[in-house]
């Protein structure tokens, strides 16, 4: 695979390095194998430069493009989940913990209605209190 295309691919995951331009280890120079966009890759060899070639957090995690507080949020991954701790999740909740299918259909059909009307009505029928954002977003969809 062309260097084009893998940048292409790891554009479409979402596995471009944020700062590709900041990653200096020699590695990433001297042979086309090792890419600074792959943030997989970098983030791998950050940590296989510390553990295995001991070079210190602060200078591994510098001349991968990191910041010492990052090293340790990829280590830990790393050391939870392997190779798959290095794939970044959307951190935080996934979604409103109170709005229930049955409460989202409620409010759908609301129709034109503020935020804070819809609340007013999901609290009188369900007895559960959420944000008017929270059913703006829901109205707005």
């Amino acid at each position: 695979m062309s260097n084009d295309r893998r940048r292409e691919t790891l554009l479409t995951a979402g596995l471009v390095h944020p700062r590709p331009d900041a990653v200096v280890a020699t590695l990433f120079g001297s042979d086309p194998f090792f890419l600074a966009e792959d943030k997989v890759q970098v983030k791998y060899e950050m940590l296989r430069a510390h553990v295995v070639d001991g070079v210190s957090v602060t200078d591994a995690s510098r001349l991968h493009g990191y910041s010492r507080a990052e090293f340790y949020l990829v280590a830990d991954a790393f050391s939870e989940a392997g190779m798959v701790g290095l794939l970044e999740k959307k951190r935080g909740r996934k979604g409103p913990l109170k709005v229930t299918e049955e409460i989202r259909g409620f409010v759908e059909g609301l129709g034109e209605i503020s935020g804070a009307k819809a609340a007013a009505r999901v609290q009188e029928r369900f007895g559960v209190s959420l944000h008017r954002r929270t059913l703006e977003r829901i109205l707005s969809e």
